[in-house]
């Protein structure tokens, strides 16, 4: 594996909480900012959770559910759920740092995931890749003419998806005590 990108993969978890301190820090948030930001935060974490129960990390190529309209669905999903964070915060600077971060961390992370996956998976991945984008959904669903997999919710449990809805739980509640409690 590239060695940058094995030094990303590493630091992307305790990064994006340096930069959720920093986006409370900065943060100044407004009911409608707050209403707006917390609808886009949900999809992303539907969309992770949808996405956890469909993967088979590094035993089976995830090609149905979510995987069926972008690569890389959990990215998606955590890109959804800084954007709502974002956009809750209610103070613009904040977009353009959470975008060059975002891009800065998970483009190398994206790349050398796919890399990877192509060792893992030979031709399947590279049909399966000239068929579904890296990151940004298509409109159809991609029809591998595999076997489809059904969503497994013991999944979710098994690789702690539901640690991505606490952290939400508490993000929020501080975004929402400081805009209540701390003007």
């Amino acid at each position: 594996m590239h060695k940058g990108g094995t030094w990303i993969q590493r630091w992307r978890v305790p990064l994006s909480f340096a930069c959720a301190a920093l986006f409370l820090i900065f943060a100044r948030p407004r009911p409608v900012t707050l209403l707006a930001g917390v609808c886009i935060s949900l999809i992303g974490l539907l969309l992770r959770a949808w996405a956890s129960g469909h993967i088979r990390k590094n035993s089976s190529l995830a090609t149905s559910g979510p995987y069926a309209y972008t690569r890389n669905p959990l990215y998606l999903g955590n890109f959804l759920l800084g954007l709502g964070f974002t956009i809750g915060s209610g103070w613009w600077p904040l977009g353009v740092l959470f975008a060059v971060l975002f891009l800065g961390i998970y483009l190398p992370v994206m790349r050398v995931e796919s890399q990877t996956l192509a060792q893992l998976f030979g031709e399947s991945y590279q049909r399966y890749s000239r068929g579904v984008p890296i990151f940004l959904p298509r409109v159809t669903p991609y029809r591998s003419g595999e076997s489809h997999t059904e969503f497994d919710r013991s999944l979710y449990m098994r690789y702690r998806e539901y640690r991505a809805a606490l952290g939400l739980l508490v993000a929020w509640g501080l975004l929402v005590f400081k805009a209540y409690y701390l003007k």
